[in-house]
């Protein structure tokens, strides 16, 4: 199951990232319910090399083939929609990949447009010169695309946390600790592709990642995407660096697919005279 002719999409260089909240939620619905004569999310999760007792643990999640999926993506090097498509047909689940196929195709087809670079602006349809269009995607980049602007660390947030990032923006970069970071909302030029813009940062000009949690960073579409792609590219966080950072109490579960990774928690009062110390270190390391 690794191509389809109509729309040349090769799934085996598909992450399983590419595929969104809804097709995941269809899935589930094929896979939550227990059944004696079809493969069930256990199937699955045996295919995919979870233990007895991990899968065990996941008998209590209200949708368990969500859960699966978000922890196989982030601990996995090997996690292409390609592959979960031959687990699934392994499985003996072919009604699975005939009903969902075409909304997979689609999921694939709109990621890999998000890959491409944006398009060069249009010139004016009555000028007869066509002059290239500089290309920058932050306010420090060489107009000319020669010099690009690196960062020490993508800061990933939603706007309601913006507060919290201003705050790690005095101590980290106007301090003796002096590092850069990439903030969306001040270093970003407007008018760019979101989607390709932070995919661009996240993977080839900032050396870490911090991931400010919060009740709504969940709810973030932009944060999931972020997320995700920094861990389909470096799954299990080995090379780039992922570092998840609480500063309130939270009402909601914290985030299974960082469930690995050490936290830097400044939500509890005992922990914040070494907070800033801790993350700069963490950011400074080669």
């Amino acid at each position: 199951m690794a191509s389809c002719s109509e729309n040349s999409v090769d799934f085996d260089k598909i992450p399983l990232v590419a595929l969104n909240h809804s097709v995941r939620k269809k899935l589930g619905l094929y896979l939550n319910p227990a059944s004696t004569v079809a493969a069930d999310w256990k199937t699955i999760a045996e295919n995919m090399d979870f233990s007895y007792l991990e899968i065990k643990n996941y008998e209590a999640c209200q949708n368990p083939t969500l859960k699966i999926l978000d922890d196989w993506q982030s601990s996995c090097s090997d996690t292409s929609v390609g592959k979960l498509l031959s687990l699934i047909e392994t499985a003996d689940r072919s009604d699975i990949i005939s009903d969902l196929k075409p909304l997979i195709e689609e999921d694939c087809i709109k990621y890999l447009k998000k890959q491409k670079d944006p398009p060069v602006q249009v010139p004016e349809v009555h000028s007869s010169v066509k002059t290239p269009e500089p290309y920058g995607i932050t306010m420090r980049d060489d107009p000319k695309g020669e010099c690009p602007e690196m960062f020490d660390a993508f800061i990933c947030y939603c706007q309601s946390d913006f507060n919290f990032v201003f705050e790690m923006i005095k101590q980290l970069e106007q301090t003796d600790y002096k590092l850069k970071l990439c903030v969306f909302d001040r270093d970003v030029l407007p008018g760019t592709c979101v989607w390709t813009i932070t995919s661009e940062l996240i993977e080839k000009r900032c050396r870490r990642m911090v991931v400010v949690i919060s009740d709504d960073y969940l709810e973030s579409e932009a944060c999931d995407f972020q997320t995700k792609f920094a861990l389909s590219i470096s799954p299990g966080a080995r090379s780039k660096r992922l570092i998840p950072v609480v500063y309130k109490t939270m009402k909601k579960p914290y985030p299974s697919i960082l469930r690995f990774l050490t936290v830097c928690d400044y939500s509890r009062p005992c922990t914040q005279a070494w907070f800033w110390s801790r993350l700069a270190r963490a950011l400074s390391m080669p």
